[in-house]
């Protein structure tokens, strides 16, 4: 059986609903930075695998940016959820609601 780009957008669409469920359900800061990954790595493999099969490298290069973009946000994301775990103990998005600046 050979691959053909259906198989890799409904893997992409698989990808982004379950993404989109983890970003409207969670609680959890951390889970939510996941659920933004998974996210945006559905949006890559479908750029990517539209590339492929056009015989274009451009949704390639921009699959390339977006993985160092969120390498990026993750990093400055994680780097918040350090401070903010530091000075509350929780992680809880319902808590930060009620931030006090």
């Amino acid at each position: 059986m050979e691959l053909t780009l259906n198989h890799y957008l409904v893997l992409s669409t698989l990808l982004f609903a379950i993404g989109l469920i983890g970003v409207m359900r969670r609680k959890n800061l951390l889970m939510l930075f996941f659920a933004t990954e998974i996210l945006l790595n559905a949006v890559n493999v479908g750029m990517a695998a539209i590339s492929h099969y056009r015989g274009d490298y451009t949704g390639q290069m921009f699959a390339f940016f977006i993985i160092a973009i969120a390498a990026s946000e993750v990093a400055v994301g994680l780097g918040l959820l350090i401070v903010w775990y530091k000075r509350t103990g929780k992680i809880d998005l319902d808590q930060m609601t009620s931030m006090r600046g």
